[in-house]
């Protein structure tokens, strides 16, 4: 963390009155510093109040270190599983802690310079403190006022469990900690198998560890296309993993120092233990002791800052961006709305934010990546819909690779060919998707989409194969035909 910076002395807003400050951001993640340096290109004044750890939940906690984890999983895994006929591998002994220590380097390394370092060379203010609304326009750090033109709400989002008979008195990890163990569990359960469970479930299960899922709706990654999920069931189930979906977590305990969980499954109650339980139930927004109720600004039932598509709450002097807003959780959709809060706040822009062609990707193995809508979205739409599957085993790439393992699903407008949403199941999914991307904002259609060049025996290769479908068997097509 950097150190505590003093408030300077105040600067003359354009609006004429004394602030301190042109723009206050309470937080210091990725909306945060995106807003700071967007102001700091328009010359304003701008500072970031923190409570903790500079550089919010991407660098700390969240994106970097559990990438930085599960790429060394995979290839352990791999190491022991070469699909390879006379290639012999093994994956050797495993040392966490060192694994974790070399994690915690990096982290601290791109804290450093890609957020606390940042603070000088764009003259950004930094209040260590915690920091609360006491009025409409008036904030309040550790009792200390500090004041703005605007104010900018970046203070992210946190684990969250829900209330489960017994779980106050069990022994159990969220996404944060279960970063931090340097011993490997035997078995883990994880509650919760969305984005987060997936990923951290399977990282522990590459590593070794015997893997239970528990999903409270009707499958595992629940919402994406229904094909995505089961074939990803199934190959974690060949991987070992046990998966109960639409289950409900009836009660937890400890049995000496193992945990168990009783969950109600197809009618029936089970019973569970492990050495470790992991909740990945989700993050609610950090807006408690904030004061929002005396600045006017309205949360939605679960604590989130209600925006509109400009980042505006419902104070006209308060924007807000991040996890700790109504919008998607993803610290690109972070940055992105904390750069345009920042101009729409200062220089009344009204740049409105599009989620029509925003990806996400979810980094299990083989990973998870999508665009636009799945098909029963777009048909509450109002789309009549065309739709293709292409199996990886359509794919030179993957036969290649020896792992034709997953899909791919396009989803396109029946009467304009425009594709609505494309979603991947691969390896290499994330960088796939990018060109579907570049295809929806300029509203391509899976014709055009077909006859663009795609480099031969790439994974990009499945997305021309995929929208050819609509139109050819690719099974009867020789390797590049168009």
């Amino acid at each position: 963390m950097t150190e505590p910076t003093d408030v300077p002395e105040k600067v003359a807003a354009d609006s004429g009155g004394d602030t301190d400050y042109d723009l206050l951001i309470l937080g210091s993640g990725s909306a945060a510093f995106a807003a700071a340096i967007k102001a700091r290109d328009l010359e304003e004044s701008v500072a970031i109040v923190e409570r903790d750890m500079i550089g919010g939940t991407c660098v700390n906690i969240g994106c970097v270190p559990s990438k930085a984890l599960l790429r060394p999983a995979e290839l352990y895994h791999q190491a022991g599983h070469s699909p390879f006929t006379g290639v012999a591998t093994s994956s050797g002994d495993l040392d966490l802690g060192a694994l974790i220590g070399s994690k915690d380097e990096l982290v601290g390394v791109l804290r450093r310079e890609k957020y606390a370092n940042l603070l000088d060379v764009y003259d950004i203010g930094f209040i260590e403190g915690t920091a609360r609304f006491t009025g409409p326009s008036s904030v309040e750090v550790d009792g200390r006022l500090v004041s703005a033109r605007r104010y900018l709400i970046a203070t992210g989002a946190s684990s969250w469990v829900p209330p489960i008979d017994g779980l106050d008195d069990t022994s159990f990890l969220t996404s944060t900690t279960a970063l931090e163990l340097t011993e490997l569990p035997d078995e883990l359960i994880v509650v919760g198998a969305n984005a987060i469970g997936l990923e951290l479930g399977q990282l522990f299960a590459h590593l070794g560890s015997k893997l239970t899922w528990v999903e409270a709706l009707d499958r595992i990654a629940p919402f994406e296309e229904p094909v995505v999920s089961e074939i990803l069931r199934e190959h974690l189930e060949t991987e070992g993993a046990t998966i109960y979906a639409a289950a409900t977590a009836l009660r937890s305990g400890m049995d000496g120092d193992r945990v168990w969980l009783e969950i109600e499954s197809d009618g029936t109650t089970v019973r569970l233990d492990a050495n470790e339980l992991l909740m990945a139930t989700g993050r609610r927004a950090n807006t408690v002791d904030l004061g929002l109720d005396l600045a006017g600004v309205e949360t939605d039932d679960t604590g989130a800052v209600i925006v509109d598509s400009t980042m505006a709450t419902s104070n006209p002097s308060v924007w807000a961006a991040g996890d700790v807003t109504t919008t998607p959780r993803f610290v690109y959709i972070a940055a992105a709305s904390g750069n345009m809060a920042a101009e729409n706040a200062l220089r009344d822009a009204g740049h409105a934010i599009d989620f029509r062609t925003m990806p996400r990707v979810t980094f299990t193995t083989p990973p998870i990546a999508s665009v636009g809508l799945t098909e029963a979205a777009a048909i509450r739409a109002g789309h009549d819909v065309a739709t293709t599957t292409l199996p990886l085993d359509a794919v030179p790439r993957a036969l290649v690779n020896r792992d034709t393992t997953g899909i791919v699903k396009l989803v396109a407008d029946e009467s304009t060919g425009e594709l609505l949403g494309a979603h991947v199941l691969a390896e290499g999914a994330g960088d796939v998707i990018q060109a579907a991307v570049v295809a929806m904002s300029y509203h391509a259609t899976v014709d055009e989409i077909a006859a663009m060049f795609h480099p031969y025996l790439t994974m990009a290769e499945a997305l021309k194969l995929a929208a050819q479908t609509f139109s050819k068997d690719v099974a009867n097509l020789s390797c590049c035909a168009s």
